[in-house]
């Protein structure tokens, strides 16, 4: 802002206030005025823009309680005054008639002196120029951030969708959830917040998801794990299974024969599918082992027993253990 401003321009007026208005009253008149002119509420209309430059240019120097002394002090010290340009000629009562001793007697001004004065005076930079807000007129302030949490059931947060929710309000927001979301993970979903007091930005919600668990599969990152049961006789002998997957049609596995429990059978492109890769499906082998036999069949394994080589299978964790 050019320092004539200071003597051209009534802040007090062009807010509507009492010079010797409370700065919460001046930030509450102010603020009203702003969501009035505010140009997101008025697109185009060049007049509403150029009301809200000169509210938030105002209110950015009394709202700063050091800035409005000065000008209180620029305003009774200059009332009346203009500037003169020079060569302009006639100039009495004008720039050198008000600063004349301040810059060490009339007759002109030298501009080295009239910005150094003047820096500290109107604030830094030339004339005190003023930051911050709309193009660069100090002013609205976004509104608040929300937190929320929501709680999903395991394909939607593996799949993606998108749900709706609800405000403290009720209002009903669209959520898109990607694919992927993990337990935890943040959502942030912007401008869906609290309204700025002022007619800024409004603030956003910044979602938690937490997910429910699945009845037979677990997430690793991108991977799916699942834990299959075969028996004795197919980890023992080999065979071919069953095992089931997110989208619900099984694939088919080979177990080969001697497969113990907890080896990890990976079927490829099986696992979580996002915009960042595809994960695989971890079938995890557990030998399950009969809680129930008839007579013929324990006979079976008590023969097979006596057919067993003669090794024990802990030697070598007991060997361990003992240093």
């Amino acid at each position: 802002m050019a320092s004539q401003d200071w003597f051209d321009k009534d802040f007090y007026k062009i807010l509507g206030v009492d010079k010797n208005v409370s700065q919460a009253d001046l930030k509450k008149t102010y603020r009203k005025l702003a969501r009035k002119y505010h140009p997101d509420s008025h697109p185009g209309d060049t007049a509403a823009e150029s009301k809200f430059k000169e509210i938030s240019e105002a209110y950015a120097v009394l709202s700063d309680e050091a800035q409005r002394k000065e000008y209180d002090q620029v305003r009774a010290m200059g009332s009346g005054a203009r500037f003169t340009a020079p060569g302009s000629g006639g100039g009495t009562g004008g720039f050198e008639d008000v600063f004349g001793g301040m810059f060490g007697g009339g007759g002109g001004y030298q501009q080295a002196d009239f910005d150094d004065i003047l820096g500290g005076m109107f604030g830094s930079g030339r004339f005190g120029q003023p930051s911050g807000g709309f193009r660069g007129y100090g002013g609205p302030t976004p509104g608040r951030d929300v937190t929320a949490s929501t709680t999903l059931d395991f394909m939607t947060a593996t799949k993606g969708d998108t749900i709706t929710l609800q405000t403290s309000e009720g209002r009903p927001i669209k959520v898109k959830i990607p694919a992927g979301v993990s337990d935890g993970q943040k959502i942030k979903l912007r401008g869906k917040g609290q309204p700025s007091p002022d007619g800024g930005p409004a603030g956003d919600i910044v979602l938690t998801v937490h997910v429910r668990k699945h009845p037979v599969f677990e997430r690793e990152g991108l991977n799916l794990r699942v834990r299959v049961p075969v028996t004795f006789v197919e980890a023992t002998l080999g065979a071919t299974i069953e095992v089931p997957t997110l989208d619900g049609a099984p694939v088919k596995l080979k177990v080969a024969a001697g497969t113990p429990s907890g080896r990890v059978l990976r079927v490829k492109g099986r696992g979580v599918e996002t915009t960042k890769g595809t994960g695989d499906l971890l079938a995890e082998i557990q030998v399950a082992v009969p809680a129930h036999l008839s007579a013929e069949a324990e006979a079976a394994l008590k023969a097979f027993h006596d057919l067993e080589p003669g090794e024990n299978p802990r030697d070598e964790i007991l060997s361990r253990a003992r240093g």
